[in-house]
């Protein structure tokens, strides 16, 4: 059996490594649909006739209902017990999933689709904190990295996964790449079960008004990134969601600071090394999550490829983040974080650096090296800042960090997705219209095709605006596509650099000290000299 590292009773397993795997299982589902949906967009917006705006909502209300839910997650987590949360996320997973999947062919199908997607990412909130909690409790700090560095070099590789299994079951209908999530429910429920997980709860009440508040200012300020691009950076009401939902996190913070039971104890962030790793986790998530997005787009548009091998060109980033990941966490129990922080900051900046050179040659051959950097340098960093973090939690409330930390990832993710999005569709049309006027298409026509063009989400349709061009120019349409996509894609790849840059400059400033257990054991398993 294993007991929390701060000796304060939290969760007991029949075996650590069974339970390991059931809480893998838990989270498969979530991280595969993060990145799966991407790549049946097409096929969705074409069944249901739904909107561009429908369909880039398809996606990010699901990123987002992640972000806002989390750190009430976490707290329901330690409030009613990891193991009951983790099994009503499971399930709860599992039937918004199904409904997903059943969505009707009809006026209905926009708003049941979205809505249902946003109980899907409720449900993970809940999950996903909850299970780290469990994991992270069954360990001891001494085994702690090596064990988040498996369930999170696992979970990355879902993420990678989930746009490969997206272009297979697509082949077959894209209601599939919901219902898949059935039997993977069906499974982590059994192996939860089996594991003999036993969690103590903590009699304390939920800050529902903490809870309103720091969704409703993440959902406006996402918000606002997100409809930049459509409504414009001149639209007063663009600058209305993000100033007010800015507004809104500072009066959650004040709150916060505030009330007898906070939803979220702020004091956890006077210490350097939990605000720097949170920091890191933020800036790393702008890249992580939204570059399987962005880069399965790319490779249908510029590359050409069909949804399946989409899929496999994003395996590149999952072959440098997976024995990354792994490095990552043996680099922390034996030295500690910052070593692992500023590696990866670095090899990751060089990384999307490199790519962003090389992705306008439009050949993997050219590109698969720097793309397996930019993915290692991502493995280093979010294994080791997620785990010390965690290790750092007040009172071993494992819950509450993990619903902190896992807040921080996903509204790094929702904004980069908005605002690196922004600047695709931006410098896409930019570059188109100026393409097709210098083929003699009038600049009006030109404008027009170069706005649906980049507000699409899938690669058919910003090559399908050739279609509207004359005749005789078709191939050097279709060519123009696909460069300027590339130039296009060019810039979010030096953003995400600029991202990972900051990472590393944060991990300058984290102090490097290890976390230390009841029994004085460090994070590397070696005792302290005061408990020798």
């Amino acid at each position: 059996m294993s007991t929390p590292a701060s000796g304060v009773p939290g969760t007991i397993a029949r075996s650590k490594w069974l339970a390991l795997t059931a809480m893998m299982f838990a989270v498969a589902m979530t991280f595969i649909d993060q990145t799966i949906v991407a790549i049946a967009a097409p096929d969705v917006q074409q069944e249901l006739s739904l909107s561009s705006g429908g369909v880039t909502w398809m996606v990010n209300s699901y990123i987002l209902a992640l972000a806002a839910g989390f750190a009430l997650g976490g707290r329901i987590a330690d409030v009613l017990g990891s193991k009951r949360v983790v099994l009503i996320g499971i399930i709860g997973f599992a039937v918004s999933s199904a409904l997903c999947g059943a969505t009707p062919a009809s006026s209905l199908a926009e708003p049941w689709l979205i809505v249902f997607r946003v109980t899907q990412g409720l449900s993970a909130a809940l999950m996903i904190p909850a299970a780290l909690a469990v994991v992270v409790a069954a360990f001891p700090v001494g085994e702690r990295g090596k064990a988040l560095a498996i369930f999170f070099g696992v979970s990355g590789g879902l993420t990678a996964v989930g746009p490969i299994a997206g272009g297979y079951l697509t082949q077959w209908t894209w209601r599939a790449i919901f219902w898949i999530n059935l039997p993977i429910a069906l499974v982590a429920v059994v192996l939860t079960i089996a594991a003999g997980i036993h969690t103590n709860a903590r009699r304390e009440p939920i800050d529902w008004p903490g809870a309103f508040l720091v969704a409703l200012g993440m959902a406006l300020s996402v918000l606002g990134f997100e409809q930049a691009r459509s409504w414009g950076w001149d639209s007063p009401w663009t600058w209305a969601c993000i100033v007010g939902g800015l507004a809104v996190l500072v009066v959650f913070v004040r709150y916060e600071l505030r009330t007898p039971h906070p939803l979220i104890k702020l004091q956890i962030f006077r210490g350097r090394a939990f605000a720097v790793d949170n920091g890191v986790l933020f800036f790393c998530m702008v890249a992580f999550i939204p570059v399987f997005f962005f880069a399965s787009v790319y490779s249908q548009v510029s590359l050409g490829y069909d949804a399946s091998n989409a899929g496999l060109y994003l395996l590149c980033v999952f072959a440098g983040f997976a024995p990354a990941a792994q490095l990552g966490g043996r680099i922390l129990d034996e030295r500690g974080p910052k070593p692992a922080l500023l590696l990866g900051g670095l090899v990751g900046a060089v990384g999307f650096t490199l790519w962003a050179q090389k992705i306008t040659d439009l050949s993997l051959g050219d590109q698969w090296w720097a793309i397996v950097l930019a993915g290692a340098g991502m493995g280093l960093l979010v294994g080791p800042a997620s785990t010390d973090a965690t290790n750092r939690a007040i009172d071993a409330s494992y819950g509450e960090v993990t619903g902190i930390t896992q807040t921080v990832r996903n509204y790094g993710s929702a904004l980069g997705l908005a605002v690196l999005g922004t600047v695709l569709g931006h410098v896409f049309s930019r570059r188109l219209t100026d393409s097709l006027t210098g083929f003699g298409v009038p600049p009006e026509q030109a404008a027009q095709i170069a706005a649906g063009a980049s507000d699409s989400t899938s690669g058919r349709a910003a090559a399908g605006t050739a279609s509207d061009i004359p005749a005789q120019v078709q191939a050097q349409i279709q060519s123009a596509v696909s460069a300027d996509f590339a130039l296009a894609t060019q810039w979010v790849l030096y953003g995400m650099a600029v991202a990972l840059g900051v990472c590393f400059l944060l991990a300058l400033l984290h102090p490097g000290d290890r976390v230390v257990d009841a029994s004085g054991q460090t994070s590397s398993g070696k005792p302290t000299p005061a408990a020798a």
